[in-house]
């Protein structure tokens, strides 16, 4: 069973659910808004992709932010920032047992292809 881990109006997550649907995959939604985030979860996500990869410089979240919380970011600040705002993190996060795949192209798809 593969874990997505998006938000629920969000296009991307919308096609990687697509998708999965299409490819056969059993998987269960996690909504980052509605279901909210642990520190654990994003922590050891973090771990295993870089704080800086999970961390959504690009959106309107990060935009919305003062100076102050953007300033000085580190991996303890950017996991609260993504708890305190999970549209923060970058999706989607797919979670299949101890593997966790960030982002949704072709190469994720490979790589979710090999956990099946």
């Amino acid at each position: 069973m593969i874990k997505l881990v998006g938000l629920k109006n969000c296009d991307t997550c919308r096609k990687a659910k697509k998708w999965l649907e299409a490819e056969g995959f059993t998987y269960a939604f996690h909504d980052v808004r509605g279901d909210g985030l642990s520190a654990e979860d994003v922590s050891g996500w973090a771990a295993k992709l870089g704080w800086e990869a999970l961390l959504n410089h690009r959106g309107t979240t990060w935009r919305g932010l003062s100076e102050e919380q953007k300033a000085d970011v580190d991996e303890a600040k950017a996991i609260a920032l993504i708890v305190e705002s999970p549209a923060l993190m970058k999706r989607p996060v797919f979670v299949s047992g101890n593997e966790v795949i960030l982002g949704f192209k072709q190469d994720q798809m490979d790589a979710l292809h090999a956990l099946k």
